[in-house]
Parts: C-alpha cells; sequence; structure tokens
C-alpha cells in the first residue's frame, strides 16, 4: 500500500496535492484496496462550493457505495473526465490518473491542518 509523502490526508480516507491554488483530491490506495473493484464514480457538486467533511459525491464498487467526503472547504473546478470511461482508474492509479476532482481552496490553511502520511498510516494501523 502506497502513501505518498508529498500528499495529505483526511480521516474519511481522501488525499489532497496542492498545485498552486487548486487542490486535486481523490481516495487513498488503502480506500480503494478495501472498496475493490470500482465500477462507478458519482459527482454533481462541480461548480459548487462545500464545506469540509461534505459530501461531493459518491464512488460505487461491485459490491457497496461509499459518499465521498471533501478533505477541505472549497469550490469544486472539475470532476476528472475520465473516470467516465474508466473508473477502474481509482484502483489502477489513485494518486495519479485516479484523482476524482479539482478543488479551488476555501482557506489555504486547510490544507496544512489535514494528516501527513505517518499519521495517516498511524490512523489506518489502528
Amino acid at each position: 500500500m502506497k502513501t505518498p509523502a508529498e500528499l495529505k490526508y483526511s480521516k474519511d480516507h481522501e488525499w489532497a496535492r496542492q498545485e498552486g491554488d487548486v487542490v486535486f483530491i481523490g481516495i487513498t490506495d488503502y480506500a480503494q484496496g478495501e472498496l475493490g473493484e470500482i465500477v462507478y464514480v458519482d459527482v454533481t457538486t462541480e461548480g459548487e462550493t462545500l464545506e469540509a467533511d461534505e459530501v461531493f459525491g459518491s464512488i460505487e464498487a461491485v459490491k457497496t457505495v461509499s459518499d465521498l467526503m471533501m478533505p477541505i472547504a472549497g469550490e469544486v473546478l472539475e470532476v476528472n473526465p475520465d473516470l467516465e470511461e474508466q473508473p477502474e482508474l481509482v484502483n489502477s492509479d489513485p494518486y495519479g490518473a485516479g484523482w476524482i476532482i479539482k478543488v479551488k481552496a476555501a482557506n489555504a490553511a486547510d490544507f496544512d491542518n489535514l494528516l501527513s502520511a505517518a499519521e495517516y498510516e498511524k490512523l489506518i494501523a489502528q
């Protein structure tokens, strides 16, 4: 299981990567492994401004559906268009091509308040 050190993590198993004033968000390698084969990603909040811990969409695996939670507050700028045809990218490349949304952060400090890779690894080890 991979937990890249350059990313930040939420307790709900989302990761966040800041690039300028845009934050890419997806689910962690741990989360995709727990969910199993991803068959559909449903995000209908593009263009909306959401608070941290609000649901921004859902992810459907063969056996379950899980809510996707905002790790930070911000405006959902874009949904990964590749996931429409290839939702399995979340399984095969959760930290790269399998990103789910791009967000314009409402407060840059929110990003700093997320978990580090080491803190996230402790969380999932419990």
